[in-house]
């Protein structure tokens, strides 16, 4: 087992993503909290951007992580669900927008390693909970680590500036242990520096037969055809 509070490694460019995708839908009617949950960024959403925070629920259903939004004590982008969950295996939950800032790390919290000791974390990172009770009994599904590790390859395609995966115990270890000892770090780190992206379609232009079979129309005289993507 690790020790949570050690938990990060860092992104370089070399081996940026070109292109991944996460099967993801809006927790239902998430959207009447964002206003007391979550707010703008102060800095650029894209080129702002440079943590992910991992976090655990301490808690066993995604309907409880929640809460925390319906009462505007706390906010996060996606909520990974839990194998007793008819959502696992399938998608992930998103939460807040991420143009916008969720209320996932403590303020006065920081570390000398994450961008430069940089406060007020939640201005330019994105927090992902996992349905989990952090208590050291309770595993990790081997689907939850390898959604978690897409979402990270996601944000890391997407955000340029992004360098740090970070766990929340390494930010705030006086108050936190998340997303735990029984996470399976080093499993996770391979899985977003070596997973295998998610393909884009491919475009072949079809022969003239080819285009006649696609389409009757007499005027094809080529077509471009997506192929090689999701199947």
């Amino acid at each position: 087992m690790g020790n949570p509070t050690e938990y990060q490694f860092d992104l370089t460019n070399a081996n940026r993503p070109t292109n991944a995708t996460i099967s993801e839908e809006w927790y239902p009617g998430i959207q009447n909290f964002w206003e007391r949950s979550t707010r703008l960024r102060p800095v650029d959403p894209i080129n702002g951007v440079r943590a992910v925070v991992i976090h655990a629920t301490a808690g066993t259903t995604s309907d409880g992580a929640v809460s925390v939004m319906r009462d505007g004590a706390a906010s996060f982008h996606w909520l990974v669900p839990d194998e007793d969950e008819p959502q696992h295996g399938r998608f992930v939950w998103a939460c807040a927008p991420e143009r916008r800032a969720a209320g996932h790390v403590r303020n006065s919290k920081h570390h000398p390693d994450v961008n430069n000791d940089a406060q007020r974390v939640n201005d330019w990172s994105l927090g992902i909970e996992i349905v989990n009770r952090a208590n050291g009994g309770d595993s990790f599904s081997d689907w939850q680590v390898k959604a978690t590790a897409q979402i990270v390859r996601y944000c890391w395609a997407k955000y340029p500036n992004l360098r740090h995966v970070v766990s929340h115990a390494k930010l705030d270890p006086q108050r936190r242990t998340d997303p735990g000892s029984n996470f399976p770090w080093e499993d996770f780190r391979a899985l977003v520096l070596s997973g295998p992206p998610s393909p884009a379609p491919q475009l072949e232009i079809l022969s003239s037969q080819q285009a006649e079979d696609f389409d009757d129309d007499d005027s094809t005289t080529a077509v471009l055809h997506a192929t090689g993507g999701s199947q």
